[in-house]
């Protein structure tokens, strides 16, 4: 057996015992979540059902007020004020539906808000780019672990 080979050999152990150590991890944490007591609901669900509910009701509200927003239809206005008022509804009643859509809002929300901290022109672009990123990404690491206790199958 050539060099090569043993090398091979020992990336490939190497690589399953990093592996092995995962999994123990993975099944260490599986087994500490704890699945919701029925009608249980987490604070960071709470949370994210009243973010959706003023998030709703405010775009609603400068809507009907008449505030233009650049490139905004009123269409889009409309369905966007749908899309978290049903979000905060799921949210409230903890549905995994809810929290999984409300977490690819928050993403996107992630995604936008990076870039416009990259494109920024002026502190206060920076001001609110900032905070939006770093609260929309704490509530979307919160919502993770809710997420895996509502996959739980005592529930």
């Amino acid at each position: 057996m050539g060099q090569r080979e043993r090398r091979r050999q020992a990336a490939a152990q190497r690589t399953a015992a990093g592996y092995a150590r995962g999994r123990e991890r993975d099944e260490a944490a599986r087994a500490a979540l704890k699945p919701l007591a029925p009608g249980e609901r987490p604070v960071p669900v709470t949370i994210a059902a009243v973010v959706a509910t003023v998030l709703a009701v405010a775009n609603l509200a400068f809507f009907l007020a008449g505030v233009k927003v650049r490139g905004a239809s009123t269409v889009g206005v409309l369905v966007l004020c749908a899309v978290l008022g049903v979000a905060a509804f799921g949210l409230w009643r903890v549905r995994y539906w809810a929290v999984l859509g409300f977490e690819a809002l928050l993403a996107l929300t992630i995604f936008y808000a990076s870039a416009s901290l990259a494109l920024a022109s002026n502190l206060r672009l920076v001001a609110v780019a900032v905070p939006t990123i770093l609260l929309s990404g704490w509530l979307f690491w919160k919502l993770v672990r809710v997420m895996s206790r509502l996959q739980m199958p005592g529930r």
